[in-house]
C-alpha cells in the first residue's frame, strides 16, 4: 500500500536528492506547475539536490531551454539527464550503424544529431530512406496524434531487413495541455511486437538511472550511497524505474493516471491501491499533484 501525502516537505528530509520528472510533474508541455516549481525551490533551500531525469529525445541543454520558456526557473533544479543523451550516446558509440532512418518531427527533433563531446571517434551519422538504413532512430512519431499503426508498413520491412530499433523516449503517452499525444515508446512496443529489436535508454531502463547518478555526482559530494527518491506520474516509467533502481518512489496520481484514481487534492485510497495493483507496480509515496 502506497503512503498519500500532502506535501513533498512532510517526507524530504529523509532524501539527500530527488530524481524528479518534467513532463505530467514540473509542467503540462505548455507551462510549469506552479506548486511543483515552489516545491523544489524550497527542497534545494534546505540542501536537497534536484536532478530532472526526463524521457525526452533532447540534449540536455535543449531541454533547459525549453523548460525555461515554460516558466521552470534555473533555481528549482541542479542537473538534467535525458533519455535523449543517453540514446544518442549509444547512437555514436554505433548500436544501429551509422546509416539511419529518422522517425521524428523536424526541426524540433533536429539537436539529437548535434555532436556528442563525450564520445572519443564517434560513428558518422548519415540520415538515408528506410531501404538504404542500417538502423532506425525514433525519437517520436511523424505525426504524435496519429495512431502508432499507421507505421505498420515501414516497421514490416525494416523487420525483414533486420533493422535495430533505437528509442529515444520510452514514453508511450503525454498530456500536452488536455490534449493526449504519442510518444516514441508506442512505436518501439509495436516494432517489438511485430518481432523487431528496440533498444531503450530513457525510463524504467537503466542507461538514464546510471546518467542522472553521473549528473548528481558531477554536482555534490554527498557520499557513495546517497538516499534518492524518484518522483514522477509515469508508473511504468517514473515509478517502475525507481523502484527496479530498489530507489525510493514518490507517484504523481494526477498526472496520467487522474482519471483512474479520480484525483482532485489526493487520489481516491481505494482507485489508487487497485490501479497500482492492476500494473503490478508499487510506490512508497502517492501525492496528487506535486507541492
Amino acid at each position: 500500500m502506497s503512503q498519500i501525502i500532502d506535501t513533498f516537505h512532510d517526507i524530504s528530509d529523509q532524501y539527500d536528492a530527488a530524481f524528479v520528472d518534467l513532463w505530467g510533474c514540473m509542467h503540462n508541455g505548455i507551462a510549469a506547475l506552479p506548486a511543483a516549481v515552489t516545491a523544489m525551490q524550497s527542497y534545494r533551500s534546505r540542501g536537497g539536490k534536484v536532478v530532472l531525469v526526463t524521457n525526452s529525445p533532447r540534449p540536455w541543454d535543449s531541454v533547459a531551454k525549453q523548460i525555461e520558456g515554460f516558466g521552470i526557473p534555473t533555481d528549482s533544479w541542479d542537473a538534467i539527464a535525458t533519455s535523449g543523451d543517453s540514446a544518442r550516446a549509444a547512437m555514436y558509440l554505433g548500436a544501429v550503424g551509422n546509416k539511419v532512418w529518422f522517425m521524428g518531427e523536424s526541426p524540433r527533433d533536429d539537436d539529437f544529431f548535434k555532436p556528442l563531446k563525450i564520445i572519443e571517434n564517434p560513428v558518422e551519422i548519415v540520415k538515408v530512406p528506410l531501404a538504404e538504413a542500417e538502423g532506425i532512430v525514433c525519437c517520436g512519431p511523424f505525426d504524435p496524434l496519429a495512431d502508432p499503426d499507421v507505421n505498420r508498413a515501414d516497421f514490416l520491412l525494416a523487420k525483414q531487413m533486420g533493422l535495430p530499433l533505437l528509442c529515444a523516449n520510452p514514453d508511450i503517452v503525454v498530456d500536452r495541455g488536455d490534449v493526449r499525444e504519442w510518444c516514441a515508446g508506442a512505436l518501439a512496443q509495436l516494432y517489438t511486437d511485430m518481432g523487431g529489436q528496440s533498444l531503450y535508454f530513457g525510463k524504467p531502463h537503466p542507461p538514464i538511472y546510471d546518467l542522472a547518478r553521473r549528473r548528481l555526482n558531477a554536482i555534490a559530494d554527498i557520499g557513495a550511497d546517497p538516499n534518492i527518491i524518484c518522483i514522477g506520474d509515469g508508473i511504468h516509467t517514473d515509478i517502475l524505474g525507481g523502484q527496479q533502481e530498489d530507489l525510493d518512489t514518490l507517484f504523481i496520481s494526477g498526472g496520467l493516471a487522474a482519471k483512474e484514481t479520480k484525483t482532485v487534492t489526493n487520489p481516491d485510497p481505494s482507485l489508487l491501491d487497485q490501479f497500482l495493483q492492476d500494473h503490478q507496480v508499487s510506490a512508497t509515496f502517492t501525492i496528487g499533484h506535486l507541492r
